[in-house]
């Protein structure tokens, strides 16, 4: 099972990411775009997914993911991470993620981008 930390750990491992409060919250960005926030009591955190690859993942695994209704036209899904059993998958979707958000060269640069 997952939690905040390992996602604080392989966010901060990131190329570029910074840890920033917002909204009193621990946020994730890279070159000052957010791509992970961690809301709530810290067991979900909430990813960017573009709108049409959400519907997806919600249809296919809806006890993982899901949108809060404030949420619903926006460009983010949220993750429960008691759900993810194993880290790589964890890994797996704050790349994708970080890869939304981060610029082109950084992305081109990133293992296994190209």
């Amino acid at each position: 099972m997952t939690d905040s930390d390992d996602v604080r750990r392989i966010a901060l491992s990131l190329p570029e990411t910074v840890e920033r409060q917002a909204w009193n919250m621990p946020t994730f960005r890279v070159a000052g775009k957010m791509f992970i926030t961690v809301p709530d009591d810290e067991t979900s955190i909430a990813v960017k997914c573009p709108i049409h690859e959400r519907h997806e993942l919600i249809a296919a695994e809806p006890e993982k993911f899901w949108v809060p209704p404030h949420e619903a036209n926006s460009a983010w899904v949220r993750v429960r991470l008691a759900e993810l059993e194993v880290e790589e998958e964890l890994r797996d979707i704050i790349v994708d993620s970080w890869k939304q958000a981060a610029p082109p060269e950084l992305v081109e640069d990133f293992p296994g981008s190209g």
